[in-house]
């Protein structure tokens, strides 16, 4: 073998054996965004269980020729094609994790006060503000449905629902959910303070009553009863939810209950989180779309606010003992930040003012709200 020859065949080896030759300027702009989100999640602490996976995985996946997305010459699923195909696609991952959100839920509050049931229905206004306001940007009616359940402020939601109407969004729509969750403290309290005046936000709520371990125990029995009677779509997500809760306030499977809690949902999360980023490769999530998701999420995280603290506003016209309208933002879901954010805005107007618990109740029915919203988008779609 001649010099020439070897030389020739060194570059041949070099152009179709490594990624530098096909490393595109998308390839490049995508590698950033992923160290931006692995900046978020390390330095500012923005939701880091998933936007460091997410991050890491947009980081990993534009790369060019990894054998991590696509199919192999057999037609098995490359490495995190695996995850997401089993996982995502299968609609496995979300219900687990709602699993696990379950055992984590002490519905007590939202028992004692289930007139808050109401106010976590209408803090989803900006569900259906969003859904049409995304077709007038030549957005498909799945695609819209997909983009508008972001308001709802639940990832396992709104990647469930992306993942049955619309996958190729998924990326973007996860990453704007749970973006915007992490901002929750950000966006929430000049909304809440706009629709509100400092005596408002001084109403006292009368300490919730004592719920007892029967009542725990029949509320998840009951509540999938109603909710899988009435939007049968949503029975995976709203089952394990329950479920989970059931094994919690059983008290008799702890060891179940602390592996849903831990051990079971850091590993899903960890599958969802490279599942999702690597979903965002250059070639498609650099177009228009996941832009207006992103301006469009903001706008149904402020409008959901909206709706909530309105609805607390129109109840309290027929309450003898009118409700702090701040717990209306909590029933956006984003258990429990927007409840944190409800309570730490009531203690600015009055220090002695403890709202967390009342705004627990709004919180919890937000995240049976927003999987109720996403049923319907499935019943009506699929």
């Amino acid at each position: 073998m001649t010099w020439e020859q070897i030389v020739e065949l060194i570059q041949n080896i070099l152009i179709s054996q490594t990624g530098i030759p096909n490393l595109t300027g998308g390839n490049i702009v995508m590698i950033c965004i992923g160290l931006l989100f692995l900046y978020l999640a390390i330095a500012k602490e923005y939701e880091p269980l998933l936007l460091l996976p997410i991050g890491f995985g947009i980081f990993l996946v534009n790369f060019p020729i990894t054998p991590l997305m696509g199919y192999s010459e057999h037609g098995t699923p490359e490495l995190i094609r695996a995850f997401y195909k089993y996982g995502v696609e299968w609609e496995i991952i979300p219900c687990v994790i709602f699993l696990g959100l379950g055992a984590m839920t002490d519905f007590g509050p939202l028992i004692a006060n289930p007139k808050t049931l109401i106010v976590g229905a209408g803090a989803q206004l900006g569900v259906f503000v969003t859904y049409i306001g995304t077709l007038f940007f030549g957005f498909t009616l799945k695609e819209a449905a997909s983009v508008g359940i972001i308001g709802g402020a639940d990832g396992p939601t709104t990647i469930y629902l992306t993942a049955k109407l619309a996958p190729h969004l998924l990326g973007a729509n996860a990453l704007a959910a749970y973006s915007y969750m992490a901002m929750v403290p950000l966006i929430q309290p000049p909304i809440m303070r706009l629709l509100t005046t400092v005596s408002q936000r001084k109403i006292r709520m009368r300490q919730l009553r004592p719920v007892s371990t029967r009542e725990k125990l029949i509320f998840p029995l009951i509540g999938c009863t109603l909710i899988v009677l009435l939007i049968p779509a949503v029975a995976p997500l709203m089952g394990m939810f329950m479920f989970g809760n059931l094994m919690r306030e059983s008290g008799v499977v702890k060891r179940l209950s602390d592996t849903a809690q831990n051990a079971l949902m850091n590993i899903v999360t960890i599958f969802l989180g490279l599942s999702v980023g690597a979903t965002m490769q250059a070639e498609v999530f650099l177009n228009y779309k996941p832009l207006i998701i992103f301006a469009f999420g903001m706008v149904d995280f402020a409008v959901c606010t909206v709706g909530g603290i309105l609805t607390v506003h129109i109840m309290n016209l027929f309450l003898k003992e009118k409700m702090n309208p701040l717990i209306g933002s909590a029933g956006v879901s984003a258990v429990p930040m927007s409840a944190r954010v409800s309570h730490s805005e009531g203690l600015k107007a009055d220090p002695d003012n403890w709202l967390l618990m009342h705004a627990m109740g709004p919180n919890l029915a937000g995240v049976i709200g927003s999987a109720a919203a996403a049923g319907m988008f499935i019943a009506m779609f699929q």
